[in-house]
């Protein structure tokens, strides 16, 4: 049996998406077929909508429907502590925790192999941003929470060397990283070798 072309196209779109396979795209595309058409309607006109409102916020560089964002001009943030993230994503997730402070985000990390330098994912626009807080606060404390692969370890590196270089900041700024070790849960058997030597580093008074 020939496919109809129309339903293939779709396929081809879903598999675009990150984690989705030929399968899942297959199966994702038959479910829309069964769907009401109002549904359909609805499921396509959101998408245009989000591509449409959605903005990088000026100074962080979340999403958000407005620039400066919701977070960046909420006076009740505390605005001597910035979370250096890789992906919005990681902001909804340190939001759930409580965190005040505020934040940027990379979108995503250095990768010299995928041709992912410090400008693609806004270092500049980073070291900008830290400045203009420096100026705000008598202090000021950057979190590098990147991710713990060779990339995010490669990027918060460059970030602190950045940071360290910087005359006019650097007597006013701390740089620490996230503490790295085990998971809640997780067996020490099973924890690799450089994970299981992070985790004695960041111990912690019990």
């Amino acid at each position: 049996m020939k496919m109809p072309k129309v339903l293939f196209k779709m396929m081809e779109s879903f598999e675009k998406l990150p984690g989705v396979g030929p399968k899942s795209a297959q199966r994702l595309s038959f479910y829309i077929l069964r769907m009401p058409q109002s549904e359909v309607e609805s499921l396509a006109s959101n998408l245009l909508e989000v591509k449409k409102s959605i903005l990088y916020c000026e100074h962080c560089r979340n999403l958000d429907e407005v620039s400066p964002c919701s977070i960046c001009e909420n006076p009740l943030r505390v605005k001597n502590l910035l979370l250096v993230v890789t992906s919005p994503m990681d902001v909804f997730s340190f939001e759930k925790v409580g965190f005040k402070g505020q934040y940027f985000v990379l979108h995503g990390n250095i990768d010299p192999l995928n041709n992912v330098g410090p400008d693609e994912i806004k270092i500049p626009s980073l070291i900008k941003r830290i400045k203009q807080l420096a100026e705000e606060t008598s202090f000021l404390e950057i979190v590098l929470a990147t991710s713990t692969s060779l990339e995010g370890e490669a990027t918060a590196m460059y970030i602190s060397k950045l940071v360290k270089e910087e005359d006019s900041i650097n007597s006013r700024v701390k740089l620490s990283r996230i503490a790295r070790g085990i998971p809640v849960g997780g067996d020490v058997e099973y924890v690799d070798d450089v994970t299981l030597s992070r985790a004695l580093e960041g111990r912690s008074q019990f």
